[in-house]
């Protein structure tokens, strides 16, 4: 199977999956990154158990280390607290800005820490946008962030901090797990 660059990969799954209308409006991708949960690699609608979500995933940015670009990523829960009544549409789990190109999310500033998956009814979608920064520099000191993490919006928070149209993004899905049965 061959390789897809970032200006070739569909939107689609994300369109099917309603991740764009939903959460992010209609973009063009541009950068290719990855986001590893473990070994397991997050692709559009795959279904991740939430016990192996506990720890924030590796989330590498392609391209040069000799670049300055830097980068945003917004994590965020679209059908809390329930995909038929997502009443605090949605739920983030993690903001981190400043990233450098060709690095991973670990060398970014976290503006909101990680909060792993804890989906308590029904099939959740989680979507992790990445933002090209704007200007080149860093926006840490910029980017305050939210006072809540219920009713967040990918969209305003975007235009809020002038970062416009994502440039990648990918979701899975995650349902509660069953109680363990203790004998």
């Amino acid at each position: 199977m061959a390789a897809t660059t970032g200006a070739t990969r569909s939107v689609e799954p994300l369109t099917v999956g309603r991740v764009i209308g939903e959460v992010l409006d209609m973009f063009s991708p541009s950068t290719e990154f990855t986001v590893h949960y473990g070994s397991k690699q997050v692709a559009n609608g795959c279904e991740i158990k939430p016990s192996a979500t506990a720890n924030k995933p590796k989330v590498r940015i392609s391209g040069s280390r000799l670049s300055n670009k830097l980068y945003t990523l917004i994590m965020t829960d679209p059908d809390a607290p329930s995909p038929s009544e997502p009443t605090m549409r949605e739920w983030l789990h993690w903001i981190v800005v400043d990233i450098p190109e060709g690095l991973d999310a670990s060398k970014g500033k976290e503006i909101v820490p990680y909060m792993g998956p804890a989906p308590p009814i029904g099939i959740h979608r989680y979507v992790f946008a990445l933002f090209q920064q704007r200007g080149g520099g860093p926006v840490s000191g910029e980017i305050r962030p939210p006072d809540a993490r219920c009713n967040f919006s990918t969209r305003n928070f975007a235009a809020q901090n002038r970062l416009g149209l994502p440039v990648a993004a990918v979701y899975f899905n995650a349902q509660k797990e069953p109680a363990s049965r203790r004998r």
